[in-house]
């Protein structure tokens, strides 16, 4: 098979027209490891396929922006970058990602914070002096940063923007010119992170940022091809991640960012001298990188030009063939590794496991994963834009966007923007898209939406002891008990929602449900009803359904405020029926906490007349019946309270943007907007739970701990078990997982 994969290369050689490849290096030690590359594919390809590479050229460019640039005019071809690096030549040079590194553990690299200080916390990182291993580097720079914003512990003024000051935004040519002539701009001043460390040495920030390039070594020159003061080049002693450690061991820096795979380097003597900054404040040995990191992202990859990308995917995969690690002419040459060179990292990461060429159809996104993308989005790593002053909120329906726009329009402080999406669950795929920014999850959704990978901002608090899932059916239907449900008609508030979808299937509701009745709460329901309304479901379970009408026209059954039977309140007109009498529950499983509420409010919209509190009943999960103000007693389980969660860079600016809002209304009472009141649209819950009080600070905690243990037991059993096509696709969309793909 090996001989015939050889014939085939060959033949694909042999056909295409003669092409130079030209490597771009940034040191002379990468220069001569490209040199011999070249010499051992002339020894080991037949005489017929040399044509083909006749010579691999290497150009020795100043540093990997060089390389860039200089792929761009077309005067060399490919390049290996950090895979921060790969965004911005793909996003701002409009080159091509073309393969990935992929290591022995995956194609993706941890971000460990390390210092020889048994003293320090990373919650306490002010004032001491870092060493990065690159101004655009994913775990020296991006994944660092957007802990410490999701944090608070960096903080992120409109007035000097992270992206200014930190080389993430690309300048025009005059500002670069009058940077390196040393003229003080203002947009430059104040850099938050210049100021939040002492010193730094971040390489790849001199043009643009010279106070991030205090502790650098690397030799000086106004030529600028002997200027290494800095640059991503080998020849900046303190480039890289072996470059940041150089700079933490020589005393230089106090805490060094880089990726875990760079701890294999420090020498088991010496091991015990270095020390991991956990999250949670406290420090752990190098082995346990695992557990103690500042999250994951993609690792390196290659970039060339669209119109050559096929000639160096066919280049890769034969100098991979011969002298991979698995390649037959190792004895040559070996690919992925530099040590006879003096240096590490030479062409390619010296672990590298293997190269994965990527295929045409394959955008950033994919390459380099949804969440990496967001995050550099969120760190202005294409330059500022409309999107960084604004917050955009996620909407479901056409009262919800009726009351956004209120909002919008009667705050003062960050501007706001109202998106509208399908369902709560088409919300949490928009802010992982980074189409939208936050908005306000139940307690199953804001499960779903950690999975996802999006952090607490804030949690809604309510002056209510707490609040529960209710069963509620009229008073006249006597003969409806919890446990003789079956055949009945239902109304659920939403699908995955806790009270109108969790909680019911956990009570028995038939005499046909036993221990062995399955765990799927939407099983369970088909099993048991003859037909009802859970808005965002199918079949049978939509049948009640009503849909919607004139600006809110919808089909039947939709996951939104448009579904006339969605949300408490759909529910509880699902179970009293439309205005004409029909098309109605025998039960209904919502909320308790605006129930008395929305009774009157059937009256005062017009929906139907004469019904008071006194007209419904609550079902017992003992099979009594009791009034709606025995639901302290009588209830499905308590329910934690919605929280609003978004992206983990942008939980310190949404967090602001909230408390101003908050601040804005509670000063001024008489104000006609009411961010937590929603009747006067003819809905309610709109954005927040109405019975809100104040937003509680939560960013410091995750989505579990907010849930709780056993409600976050409760719901992930479920989850384990559910086959619903709806909750299989989110969840495989926020799985897509970039470090196992490949």
């Amino acid at each position: 098979m090996s001989v015939y994969r050889l014939l085939l290369f060959v033949t694909f050689l042999c056909c295409i027209r003669a092409k130079k490849m030209r490597w771009c290096t940034v040191s002379d030690p990468e220069q001569r490891k490209c040199a011999d590359l070249g010499k051992a594919l002339r020894d080991v390809l037949p005489p017929a396929a040399l044509a083909a590479f006749a010579k691999l050229s290497c150009i020795r460019a100043s540093s990997t922006s060089d390389c860039i640039d200089r792929i761009k005019a077309n005067r060399a071809d490919i390049v290996t970058l950090d895979a921060g690096e790969v965004y911005s030549a793909v996003k701002q040079f409009d080159l091509v990602a073309i393969a990935k590194e992929a290591y022995s553990d995956g194609g993706c690299l941890l971000s460990v914070a390390v210092v020889t200080n048994s003293s320090l916390d990373i919650r306490s990182l002010r004032g001491l002096r870092s060493c990065h291993s690159g101004v655009r580097w994913t775990t020296g720079w991006s994944l660092p940063l957007g802990f410490l914003l999701s944090r608070n512990y960096l903080t992120w003024s409109k007035e000097h923007p992270l992206s200014q000051g930190c080389g993430l935004c690309q300048y025009s040519s005059l500002q670069i010119a009058l940077l390196r002539s040393g003229s003080d701009l203002s947009f430059c001043s104040g850099s938050d992170v210049s100021d939040f460390f002492s010193a730094s040495c971040i390489p790849g920030a001199a043009a643009i940022a010279p106070p991030l390039c205090t502790l650098c070594q690397g030799q000086k020159s106004y030529i600028r091809q002997k200027n290494y003061h800095c640059e991503t080049s080998h020849s900046e002693p303190f480039y890289n991640n072996q470059g940041a450690l150089r700079c933490l061991k020589s005393k230089t820096g106090d805490v060094a960012f880089v990726d875990h795979l760079a701890l294999e380097s420090i020498e088991e003597s010496e091991r015990d001298g270095f020390r991991l900054l956990c999250t949670d404040g406290t420090q752990a040995p190098l082995s346990h990188y695992k557990s103690c990191n500042l999250g994951r992202g993609p690792g390196g990859g290659m970039v060339t030009r669209h119109n050559f990308r096929k000639v160096v995917r066919k280049f890769l995969m034969t100098i991979q063939l011969f002298f991979g690690r698995q390649g037959r002419e190792q004895q040559r040459f070996q690919l992925f590794n530099s040590t006879s060179y003096g240096e590490s990292d030479l062409l390619f990461k010296d672990v590298t496991h293997k190269l994965v060429v990527l295929s045409d159809d394959m955008d950033v996104s994919q390459v380099l994963g949804l969440d990496y993308v967001a995050l550099l989005k969120g760190l202005g790593h294409e330059g500022s834009s409309l999107e960084d002053s604004v917050v955009r909120w996620c909407c479901i329906s056409h009262a919800e966007q009726k009351k956004c726009e209120q909002w919008a329009l009667s705050i003062k402080s960050d501007p706001l923007v109202c998106v509208r999406a399908a369902s709560i669950g088409d919300c949490i795929e928009k802010i992982k898209r980074d189409e939208v920014d936050a908005v306000s999850l139940d307690a199953t959704h804001s499960f779903i939406a950690g999975k996802c990978g999006l952090v607490p901002v804030v949690t809604e608090y309510y002056v209510l002891p707490s609040v529960v899932g209710v069963a509620v059916t009229k008073r006249s239907n006597k003969n409806v008990f919890m446990g003789n449900l079956g055949g009945r008609r239902s109304c659920h508030s939403y699908m995955y929602s806790p009270a109108g979808w969790l909680l019911p299937y956990r009570h028995t509701l038939s005499q046909e449900q036993n221990t062995s009745s399955p765990c799927d709460p939407n099983q369970v329901y088909n099993k048991v009803f003859w037909k009802g309304c859970l808005p965002g479901s199918e079949g049978n379970l939509c049948k009640v359904c009503m849909g919607g009408t004139g600006e809110a026209a919808t089909k039947r059954c939709a996951d939104n405020h448009n579904e006339r039977y969605y949300g408490n309140m759909g529910a509880l007109r699902c179970l009293v029926g439309d205005p004409t009498g029909k098309s109605y529950g025998d039960v209904a499983f919502l909320e308790q906490h605006n129930l008395q509420a929305n009774i009157l409010r059937l009256n005062s919209t017009g929906w139907a007349d004469g019904w008071i509190s006194s007209d419904f009943e609550l079902l017992c999960g003992d099979g009594r019946r009791a009034p709606l103000t025995e639901w302290e007693s009588c209830n499905l389980g308590i329910i934690p309270p919605n929280t609003i969660m978004t992206r983990p860079v942008l939980a310190a600016r949404v967090y602001d943007f909230l408390m101003k809002s908050q601040e804005t209304f509670a000063a001024n009472l008489d104000a006609e907007f009411k961010l937590f009141e929603s009747h006067q649209y003819g809905e309610s819950d709109l954005l927040f739970k109405d019975v809100t009080e104040c937003f509680v600070h939560t960013s410091h905690k995750d989505y579990r701990s907010i849930l709780g243990e056993e409600f976050h037991t409760q719901v992930e059993s479920v989850f384990n078990c559910t086959h619903s096509i709806l909750t299989t696709d989110i969840l495989e969309f926020c799985n897509q997982d970039v470090c196992s793909i490949f």
